[in-house]
């Protein structure tokens, strides 16, 4: 009389689990989570002191970063003046030439010492030496003018839809270091062509 057929329990699905009204909406974490949430919780500065220790780490760690990237060239991490493949470009096309203008400084230094010490003795020395700074800056300003020119052309060339805005004097800035001490490091050799 009360008994169920086959067929009623066959075609009866168990119903999905309800979420109680007042329950949490997420699953409960394993252990291992709650542990690492908690010793998490841990790892946080507690004060000022411990936030600004935190806070010089991180300027370290991404200052050795930068670091190394300046030796490198590894465009992820060098700063906002040196990254793109347009200043890459730049920087090849600097650093494949030879100028005047990397050989100015210690040229002009060794010019002027000669004169101060020895135009007392050899008076012509002084003519020879104003003539020498004339010559030198006429030739910076040649070498200058060249650079630039060149560099933006063949730039317009490679790169035609980037903004060359400030290029040239980059490459300037660049050209008057001595080649030993450029950050980036060089990566083309002297006469090589910039890629």
């Amino acid at each position: 009389m009360f008994r169920r057929t086959k067929s009623e329990t066959a075609t009866t699905v168990p119903a999905e689990p309800q979420a109680k009204p007042g329950g949490k909406g997420r699953p409960t974490p394993t252990r291992k989570e709650a542990e690492a949430a908690r010793k998490a919780t841990f790892k946080q500065p507690r004060n000022r002191k411990e936030a600004a220790a935190v806070r010089r780490e991180k300027v370290r760690i991404e200052r050795a970063k930068m670091q190394d990237a300046m030796r490198t060239g590894d465009d992820r991490y060098l700063p906002a003046a040196e990254k793109g493949p347009v200043r890459r470009f730049a920087r090849d096309y600097v650093d494949a030439r030879w100028s005047v203008m990397e050989f100015a400084l210690p040229v002009l230094l060794v010019v002027s010492l000669v004169g101060v010490v020895f135009s007392a003795q050899f008076l012509w020395l002084a003519g020879a030496v104003n003539l020498l700074f004339l010559v030198m800056i006429l030739a910076i300003a040649a070498d200058w003018f060249l650079l630039t020119w060149g560099l933006k052309r063949a730039a317009a060339r490679k790169f035609p839809n980037d903004p060359l805005k400030g290029l040239g004097f980059y490459a300037v800035r660049r050209t008057m270091q001595m080649r030993r001490w450029r950050m980036p490091k060089p990566m083309v050799k002297r006469g090589e062509k910039p890629s």
